[in-house]
């Protein structure tokens, strides 16, 4: 049975209880959401080819600094970088390292940064110079199911109606819905209930109620949807090595449909696709 409760009596671990945020909350996740979208946004000239996913960490880590922000990845379950950067076939959980980027490469870089407490997780596609066709369209197909779940989110329905609307659009485009990774919730928490799945049925999942703040992150592939983590612990590519995409964005559930706390500051949600 699941259960709800006021986010402000709740002890600061993941019970598997959703917590209900009230205004004070969901100011405090504006704040701290808008300096992660800031900080997708200076990343857009800075991904190129040549550049490693090593300076891009460093980037990440000095940039949260100079605004009080930590990042929330850094040493978390013995993570060690301030962002994850996911190249090609890496689903997620890419690790940054000394190897450039290539021109017609696509990198995911998800960001979040801790605020006064507050957790502000995304992340966004980058087209790293000239990419081929079947890279962009698979970049278009990924960020319309991210807004396509989003756009199932209002109080009353179920989780599942997020997960039906992302995977009957991929699966319609001849793409696949990873399984093995979710959407979250996120807030006073980094990974928090519930588990927001990609795929799944309308009458499914959890209730959504006013005050609920959590990711939607859907992992798209143009091949299968099976995936493998390697050695390192961390990296999960798609085991028939076709590439992936993925956006996310943290929103909260309003009263009438949501808030999407993530968005660029300058438009700049899909970089390097046209609107």
């Amino acid at each position: 049975m699941v259960s709800y409760l006021d986010a402000d009596t709740a002890p600061l671990r993941n019970t598997g209880q959703i917590r209900l945020y009230g205004a004070e909350a969901f100011e405090g996740m504006r704040k701290a959401c808008a300096l992660t979208a800031q900080c997708l946004d200076e990343l857009v000239d800075r991904v190129a080819p040549g550049v490693t996913t090593e300076s891009i960490d460093r980037f990440v880590f000095e940039f949260g600094m100079d605004h009080g922000a930590m990042p929330a990845t850094l040493n978390y379950r013995g993570y060690t970088k301030s962002c994850c950067t996911s190249i090609n076939h890496v689903v997620c959980h890419g690790i940054p390292d000394n190897k450039p980027l290539k021109d017609g490469d696509v990198v995911n870089i998800d960001v979040t940064y801790i605020l006064d407490g507050w957790h502000g997780d995304s992340s966004r596609m980058y087209p790293v110079g000239t990419i081929k066709r079947a890279a962009e369209r698979l970049l278009e197909v990924t960020y319309e199911c991210l807004e396509r779940g989003i756009a199932a989110v209002r109080p009353g329905a179920r989780t599942g109606a997020i997960g039906a609307a992302i995977q009957s659009y991929a699966e319609g485009e001849r793409c696949s819905v990873v399984r093995d990774f979710c959407g979250h919730g996120v807030g006073a928490l980094f990974h928090d209930a519930p588990n927001i799945l990609h795929y799944g049925n309308v009458n499914e999942g959890v209730e959504m109620r006013e005050g609920m703040i959590f990711t939607i992150e859907p992992m798209i592939n143009l091949g299968r949807p099976h995936v493998k983590v390697l050695s390192d612990g961390w990296t999960a590519v798609t085991r028939d090595r076709s590439l992936s995409a993925q956006y996310e964005h943290t929103v909260g559930v309003t009263a009438t449909g949501c808030e999407i706390f993530t968005l660029s500051p300058k438009g700049l949600d899909r970089p390097g696709l046209s609107a």
